[in-house]
């Protein structure tokens, strides 16, 4: 019993000189190195090294000065110019340039608490932790938990690696792994493209993140947002999930939708689940949505591509197609029926592509709208093959209505229709009127060719080239199986008359439910209840062996009533303990 208990106690060998001082060191025994080398301390598996020693034997408590090495197996190992230690308390204080160094890091400080009971050590005065392969961590707090091989870095955090800086103000860190994990605002900022979240991991072995809380990844001239964004920094690629926007900065674009992925090398982003591209223009923004959409190109030249049951709509004009394809350089928007391409698509849409400006109706195989985006309005349009124009009759029920093989059309300045041109095989159904806008007739004509020419939105002549034939009906005398062109297809209820509309058609959504990271732990007190009765009952027991110096075993802990003034103070989001823990 009488060994077991002296192995709990701290035991020096040494060879040197051996001297005492009342006066300065009452009860101690100061222990000196010669040439034969430094003084040895052993206790419960710790090996520390010094070049001189005050030891405090009655205490259980040594001083330490001059190149401290401490050792605990195989794996820690802390250098200082200052070392304190009670072998009751279990408390290491080191000062001076302490460096400690475990299998996969290096941390480096001017004052560092090691409690050896909880395996844990802490620093409150600034610390840098370098890790060759993540690079090099600094904060102002810092806790390492031994058994976990964890870090927990709090205020100012900052990890700087060759090819991105990371800023956080708390940051939970793997050693073994080299895994990151970020609760509170954070950035990564690297060469080509910069990262925040209030939330998040980050794998700094293979530059793989996961981020979420207001989450946003800024890529040269694009800026992604979504619940939850993943990034891999060696492939260039990020995607997103649940409510995204992607913000074109340079062409003053913005795509959303529920899934996104984006390759930054290949300028091209992939969006589906309610996608819907935004062309911002100041007048009048343009609102495309599909069921998938593609954005491709540099940035001078970006394409947008919408597939399946793609609708258009701004304020004057809005639109229907199979497929939409986008030049946003030369401003040429192509409404393709993708039917005519391949009938065994299973989602081709029967019906042709069509458009609407303002009371017209326009229908064909392929419909091409030029704009100036500069100018932000529309110049002309084409329709391929089997053009349909179709406008109601001003007071009647009647339809104005022209077919034939290509139609090309005219827009004003104030994105009017001005003229249209049918081209072969023009067939026209005409209800003419006077300037009092009685109803003159209905005429019923076919020719080669026919132009009409329009002011605010009314016809206003109608001239019919190499006409065939061409008839003026009264009313009364109109056959009533002749009031339709063949081909004729009203399609009003599709019409799309806001940007809510182009959305009306869609299945439900149901969006995946976001995965959560590790879970939030505040750092709590080093100084905890724990340590505070170790220390205690350390001194208790001094005082009833009436020893000298009974408050050595606590030396360097505060007391309870100051121990809050440790605690760290970091400001977080209100909402990030719960959403973490959920």
């Amino acid at each position: 019993m009488l060994n077991a208990q002296q192995q709990k106690r701290i035991k020096i060998e040494y060879s040197g000189f051996l001297t005492t001082s009342e006066a300065k060191y009452p009860g101690a025994k100061i222990l000196t190195r010669d040439d034969s080398g430094q003084i040895h301390i052993i206790h419960e598996g710790v090996n520390m090294w010094c070049d001189q020693a005050i030891f405090y034997s009655n205490e259980d408590f040594i001083e330490a000065y001059g190149n401290v090495k401490m050792k605990q197996g195989d794996t820690i190992n802390m250098d200082a110019k200052y070392v304190e230690y009670s072998g009751k308390t279990k408390l290491a204080f080191a000062s001076g340039n302490v460096v400690l160094t475990e299998p996969s890091s290096v941390l480096t400080t001017d004052t560092l608490y090691f409690d050896r009971a909880k395996q844990q050590s802490f620093y409150k005065s600034g610390g840098t932790v370098v890790r060759d392969s993540s690079g090099t961590i600094t904060s102002t707090i810092g806790r390492y938990y031994m058994n976990l091989k964890k870090y927990q870095f709090v205020k100012k955090v900052k990890l700087v690696n060759p090819q991105y800086v990371l800023d956080t103000e708390q940051l939970d860190y793997y050693t073994e792994n080299a895994l990151a994990y970020m609760y509170g605002p954070s950035t990564i900022t690297g060469e080509t493209s910069k990262i925040y979240c209030e939330r998040g991991f980050y794998d700094t072995k293979s530059d793989i993140g996961y981020f979420i809380k207001n989450s946003r990844i800024d890529y040269d001239n694009r800026t992604i947002e979504g619940d939850s964004l993943y990034f891999d920094r060696s492939k260039s690629f990020a995607s997103a999930t649940n409510n995204i926007t992607v913000t074109d900065t340079l062409n003053n674009s913005v795509i959303k939708g529920h899934y996104a992925e984006v390759f930054r090398e290949k300028d091209s982003v992939f969006i589906t689940k309610r996608a819907l591209a935004i062309s911002v223009q100041e007048r009048d923004s343009l609102y495309i949505h599909g069921d998938t959409l593609m954005v491709t190109g540099k940035p001078e030249h970006r394409i947008t591509r919408a597939f399946r049951n793609v609708k258009m709509y701004k304020s004057d004009m809005s639109g229907k197609a199979d497929s939409i394809h986008m030049d946003q350089q030369t401003g040429l928007t192509q409404l393709i029926n993708l039917s005519e391409l391949s009938p065994k698509d299973n989602f081709a849409v029967k019906r042709r592509p069509i458009i609407w400006n303002l009371g017209n109706q326009m229908t064909g195989d392929t419909i091409h709208i030029k704009s100036n985006a500069k100018e932000e309005r529309l110049d002309s349009l084409i329709v391929f093959e089997n053009a349909f124009i179709i406008s109601k009759d001003t007071i009647g029920k009647g339809f104005n209505q022209i077919a034939g093989q290509r139609l090309y059309g005219l827009f004003n300045d104030k994105n009017q229709l001005k003229q249209v041109d049918i081209i072969r095989n023009a067939e026209s159904i005409y209800y003419a009127r006077n300037d009092k806008q009685e109803l003159i007739g209905i005429e019923k004509s076919k020719s080669a060719n026919i132009s009409m020419f329009f002011s605010e939105n009314e016809i206003i002549e109608l001239k019919k080239i190499n006409q065939v034939d061409g008839t003026l009906f009264p009313e009364s005398k109109y056959p009533a199986n002749a009031t339709k062109l063949r081909g004729f297809d009203w399609r009003e209820e599709e019409r799309p008359k806001s940007v809510e509309d182009l959305f009306k058609d869609d299945p439900p959504l149901n969006l995946p439910v976001i995965k959560g990271l590790e879970p939030y732990i505040p750092q709590d007190n080093f100084f905890d209840e724990e340590l505070l009765n170790r220390a205690e009952k350390a001194e208790d027991t001094n005082k009833s062996k009436n020893v000298q110096n009974p408050s050595k075993a606590s030396r360097h802990i505060p007391s309870k009533d100051s121990i809050q003034n440790l605690k760290p103070n970091v400001k977080q989001p209100a909402t990030l303990q719960k959403e973490a823990n959920d």
